[in-house]
């Protein structure tokens, strides 16, 4: 049986994560993030002030790969991490002054970054893509 890495959804959607994360990364170098900090920020811009265990739940990544993220983000100054008022044993995570200031000029990135991705797609080829890219997704979730 011969596998072959041009049919296989998972391959593919890898090479597409690494094109995007290119993508993102060439846009953004000069705006102070990176592209794997780049879902903590869309996080923290919806809802900031919150645990790091909540952030961990939210994104699926592993504990040992956000610990990582936060502490680079918090020496490039993007965010701080206080202690919990009712539980010491937690961390909250708050966007700095500079982390909010380029949430604007990020999400421009991010979107010119996608749209690259979809050169020569009409609407709704886009739409029906990223419709089964969920289903995918979903899909993935319940095994």
């Amino acid at each position: 049986m011969e596998f072959s890495r041009t049919d296989s959804a998972a391959y593919l959607a890898g090479q597409l994560a690494k094109m995007f994360s290119r993508s993102l990364q060439e846009r953004s170098a000069n705006l102070g993030f990176s592209p794997g900090q780049f879902p903590v920020l869309l996080e923290l811009w919806s809802g900031d002030g919150i645990t790091q265990k909540e952030l961990l739940d939210r994104l699926e990544v592993e504990q040992a790969t956000l610990a990582n993220t936060l502490s680079r983000m918090e020496r490039d100054g993007l965010i701080a991490r206080k202690t919990h008022p009712s539980d010491r044993r937690k961390q909250v995570i708050r966007l700095t002054e500079k982390a909010n200031a380029m949430r604007s000029e990020a999400i421009i990135a991010a979107t010119q970054a996608d749209d690259a991705l979809f050169a020569g797609f009409r609407r709704f080829e886009r739409e029906l893509l990223l419709e089964y890219i969920r289903r995918i997704l979903d899909n993935a979730a319940k095994t």
